[in-house]
This record gives structure tokens, sequence and C-alpha cells, in this order.
């Protein structure tokens, strides 16, 4: 990265929560001056101040300083709110910068506002986020990326600072559509691991023994191995996803097939499993390996995790 680089860039970011308090981290170790908005949780605000962020109460604060602006929020409404709603971005926004949308978004709020920034000469950008919050920490997410040539080559340096793989994955909105079909993916099989393991239990096999025959074999997975240590082990904290943002993740896909007059049978059946665990008392704040706990319960099985 060159100090003009450095220079002409602003960043600002929004939304520093599990994920992105990582990724603001790494942009300000790299080099990149960074104002952010505050939260009302202060432990990773004033972890960002101690690191040499400069800390805003307003939106319009961070549009003002800012060349290049974050988004890392939970979806299409905040961001929605963010850019139009009272005390927004909008207004204050610079001429020839850029929004980059790091949320889970629907792409058609995506290709809107990306309309309506565009006539104040305002780009966007979609890069949604691929990893954990161990992995923003460590700077090596991977983000998928919907924007123009030009702006992909303004943002790479940026987005390298916290990604280890920034795919410029095609035109405006790409980077949406993409994140819900891996989205889609990784959920189904959250579905089919819960489902799998209640009926194992059912008749007869523990968690431990289920586990055995999958582990290293043809079905192992990265996210089979994050989804099982709370099972195993009840870790809550192995895979920081909630069950609410993975229920509107499989809405957004839901529309986005609708749109196209898919018939997606798949897609509705995993919805429906985590809109079990998500009307529950609590479900919807639990994180998505605990979506075995609602499965279990729909079918009267005692489920405990990390026992043997």
């Amino acid at each position: 990265m060159s100090d003009s680089t450095q220079e002409r860039e602003m960043v600002g970011f929004i939304g520093i929560g599990f994920m992105g308090h990582g990724m603001a981290k790494n942009i300000l170790e790299k080099g990149y001056p960074l104002t952010f908005l505050g939260r009302a949780n202060r432990a990773p605000a004033e972890d960002l101040k101690a690191r040499g962020a400069l800390e805003v109460s307003k939106v319009s604060e961070v549009a003002a300083r800012s060349s290049v602006i974050f988004l890392c929020v939970t979806g299409s409404r905040e961001v929605e709110n963010i850019v139009n709603g009272p005390d927004g971005l909008k207004p204050s926004l610079k001429t020839g910068s850029i929004i980059v949308d790091c949320s889970t978004s629907d792409p058609n709020s995506t290709l809107a506002l990306a309309s309506e920034l565009d006539r104040l000469g305002v780009h966007y950008a979609d890069a949604p986020l691929g990893g954990t919050p161990k992995d923003a920490e460590a700077g090596t997410l991977q983000t998928m990326v919907g924007a123009s040539d030009a702006v992909f080559e303004r943002l790479k340096p940026v987005l390298e600072t916290w990604a280890a793989r920034a795919v410029h994955i095609g035109a405006l909105g790409d980077g949406h559509r993409m994140k819900l079909l891996s989205n889609f993916l990784s959920l189904g099989y959250g579905a089919l691991y819960a489902e799998a393991l209640v009926l194992a239990k059912k008749v007869g096999i523990t968690p431990h023994r289920f586990d055995s025959v999958i582990r290293g074999g043809r079905m192992d997975c990265g996210f089979y191995q994050t989804f099982m240590k709370y099972t195993l082990e009840n870790d809550r904290d192995a895979h920081k996803f909630s069950i609410a943002n993975a229920f509107k993740d499989l809405c957004y896909l839901e529309s986005m097939a609708d749109a196209v007059g898919l018939v997606n049978p798949l897609g509705n059946a995993v919805k429906n499993s985590f809109a079990v665990a998500a009307a529950a008392a609590g479900g919807a704040q639990d994180y998505v390996p605990m979506l075995v706990d609602h499965i279990a319960r729909a079918n009267n099985v005692r489920f405990k995790p990390g026992a043997e």
C-alpha cells in the first residue's frame, strides 16, 4: 500500500460489532485514518480509540470525515436507515466517496440505494463477508465484492487490510447475491446437522458416536466442526451468528428466488427449520449451532450439549 493511498482514503466505519471491530482494527493497523460511530458497548469503541481512531456520535459526522465508509450492520433495513434516516449519511456525503455495505443485505435494496446515491456522485459497493469474528480479528476474512471495475480497484487496498481474499464477483448487487447463495449452503448444512443429530439421538446414537463417523471423512468441513463444538463441547461462542440473522438471510434468499420465478423447495425447508427456532422464546438470539436444541424440543428429545 502506498503512502498516497493512505493519504487519499479517509475511512469511516459504522457497525463495530462481532465482525466490525476486527475489521476496523486491521484498517487502523495498516495505516489508514479511521473515524467510527460510537456505540453503547464501550469495549470495542475504547479499544479503537486507544489505537488512534476517532469516535463520533453522529452518522453525519462519519460521512463528513470519510472518503470510504464501511457499513457492517444486520441487514437492509438498518443500511437504509443509516443512509436515508434522520441524521443519515446522505446529506453529508462527499462527491466521489464510496459506501461499502459489508452486511448481508437484500440485493434489490442494494441496487435501489446505489441508484439514489449515484445521482449525488457517490459510489456504492457490496462486500459481504465470509468467515468468523476470529477471522475478522486476524485480518483473514473473505469478501465477495459487487462493484464496477474502477470502484473495486480503488477499494482493493483497503479491503486487503482485513480480507485475506477479496474476490471481485461481478457488478453491483452480485456480492449480496453470492452471499445469500453461500449462506444458503452453510445454513442448509446447519439444518441438516441439527435434524440428523436429533434423529440419531432418537434411535440411540449419541452425538459423540455420530461425530466419530463424520469427522475426518468426506462429509467433514470447517462449518461442521464449528457447529459441532457446541454439540460436543457446549461451546456457545464457537459460531457467533444468530438464528435471527440466519432466518433474515433465508427470507432474503426466498425473495431473490421469487424475483426470478424459481421454485425453491429446499430453500423454504431450511428457512422453516430456522423459523421454528426464531419463533421460540429467546431463540432468535441463540447462535446457529443451537438450532439443534430447538429441533430436539420440537421432537420431545432431551438433548444436553457436551454430554457423552
